[in-house]
Formats: C-alpha cells, structure tokens, sequence
C-alpha cells in the first residue's frame, strides 16, 4: 500500500486487541508502545466474524456508547455494545457490514447485554484528542457470520 506524505495513518484495534500496521509513516510519541506478544494458539482462539447491522440506537445510560443489534447468521442474531457514539449516528450504520468479535465473554455495560466486539481503526494522525474511529468492514457483502482468516 503506497502512503503519500500527509496521508492519514491508522491503526487497526479491536479495542482488547492492537494490531501493528508496519506500513504506516508516522506515530505519534504516546503511540509508540505495543502490547505484549502473544502466542499464536492465543490468537486463534479469537472468533472474528462478519455481521451486519440491523439496528441501531443511543444507549440510555451512557453518553459514549451505541447499542446494535446485529444479524451474525446465528438464530435471532446478538446486541453489542460499543463505544463509537461521537463518531456515528445510528442511521449511519443500519445495512452496514462490519467485523465483530464473536467469541467474547458476554458483559453487562450499564445495564444493557454486550455479545461481542466490534473491530475499528483510530486515526491518531492530529493526536489521541481528536482520534478519528472507522469501523472495519469488508469490501463486498458476504452472508452474515462469515469468518474472518
């Protein structure tokens, strides 16, 4: 991938996970630390999958968080959490297809049910204050559930 002086750089994050894009041309110093290696026994059992978005709305008791409702190609699909309120309006990610972490233990964040993870990339680029969060998704639908290798 050819990055032009200037160009935005991201790193791709699960949240719980930190993925090193090498390619990238500049870090800003607070980003200069990487979590500690793991094993790749540890990494397969991470679950990453492809859902679509079914519905989305602001969580009632916190100002960071949306909570959406995902089809993941599971029997009434699952409700996730997610810490992108700020940078995405409900409207904007109905229909939209974006990977999730299928496997994590399932966690009640301010009262609501969260069944999973979503994957996003944060723009560092103008510094930690004005990070920029751009959910991952994939280039061509595919059936919710696919896995992601």
């Amino acid at each position: 991938m050819h990055h032009e002086a200037g160009e935005a750089r991201l790193l791709a994050h699960c949240t719980a996970l930190d993925f090193d894009h090498s390619e990238t041309r500049t870090r800003p110093e607070a980003d200069m630390s990487f979590k500690d290696p793991i094993t790749y026994d540890d990494f397969a059992k991470i679950d990453l999958r492809v859902a679509t978005v079914r519905a989305a709305a602001h969580h009632p008791n916190a100002d960071k968080l949306l909570v959406l409702q995902l089809d993941d190609g599971s029997e009434g699909g699952r409700q996730i959490c997610a810490g992108i309120r700020g940078h995405y309006e409900p409207e904007q990610l109905v229909g939209r297809q974006i990977v999730i972490v299928a496997n994590l233990e399932p966690r009640k964040i301010r009262g609501e049910m969260s069944n999973g993870m979503l994957c996003a990339a944060s723009d560092l680029s103008e510094g930690e204050a004005a990070r920029k969060v751009i959910l991952l998704g994939v280039d061509r639908p595919v059936p919710p559930g696919s896995p992601i290798s």
